[in-house]
């Protein structure tokens, strides 16, 4: 017999906004495997802290680099190859023997996270079923208490890790916006949104549904950088009835 492999969002952060389902496979999941950074806990297993089964088997897969070599450099995607290679390996041969394997994912699992690498290498070699999930961006723009879109507005999710140039041009051709990946970029970013004419309506959303979430002018925030889970928002101005 063959297992399943559960590729499972847990939302934004606070375990009330898990699915029902997500939930139920948590809880009863004989084997548990999350992404994290060597010496961490791991923001998605903190998530689950207290649901996981007595007997539950946890498989941490952590990442060799993060930030330590920069993403144009050669050298990043062949470590991170080996290193889902391995990970890769070692779920497969779990899922043949008969095991389910629940693999959790921080907020949605097909959107800009680790699972997709996971998902792409296995869909056709075993058994794999994602559930969906509640995503950051939209915590981040119900923290701000205020809609995101009205109308026909278009919206654009962009990353910082992006080129100026392209950012700019991005920001620029938005109604409203979500920034994600900002970190270090966040002088380029404030650049773009300057360049833009939009830095006057951005905010700072920081740990949004998660203990010491903050909502703030990004034009308050005076620091050249920002942790992992933050997002910053533009929201549209369109057609209202």
């Amino acid at each position: 017999m063959t297992g399943t492999l559960y590729g499972v969002g847990l939302g934004p952060g606070d375990p009330e906004l898990m699915s029902v389902r997500a939930d139920r496979l948590v809880r009863g999941a004989k084997h548990i495997a999350f992404f994290r950074k060597a010496g961490r806990s791991g923001r998605a297993r903190t998530i689950v802290e207290g649901m996981l089964r007595a007997d539950a088997a946890e498989f941490a897969m952590e990442y060799p680099v993060t930030t330590e070599i920069p993403l144009s450099d050669p050298r990043y995607n062949d470590v991170l190859s080996c290193f889902y290679t391995e990970c890769m390996d070692h779920l497969e041969a779990l899922v043949r023997g008969g095991e389910d394997v629940v693999v959790l994912c921080e907020g949605d699992p097909f959107f800009y996270g680790s699972f997709m690498h996971v998902y792409e290498r296995l869909k056709d070699k075993i058994p794999v079923q994602v559930v969906p999930a509640i995503t950051g961006m939209s915590a981040a723009w119900t923290a701000s208490g205020a809609p995101i879109t009205w109308g026909d507005d278009i919206l654009s999710t962009v990353m910082g890790t992006l080129n100026e140039q392209t950012l700019t041009k991005a920001i620029e051709a938005a109604d409203a916006l979500v920034i994600m990946k900002i970190g270090r970029n966040l002088p380029k970013v404030r650049r773009a949104l300057d360049a833009a004419c939009k830095a006057d309506r951005a905010v700072l959303i920081e740990y949004a549904s998660m203990d010491g979430e903050t909502v703030r002018p990004l034009a308050e925030f005076d620091g050249e950088t920002l942790p992992y889970f933050s997002i910053i928002l533009v929201h549209g101005q369109g057609r209202r009835p």
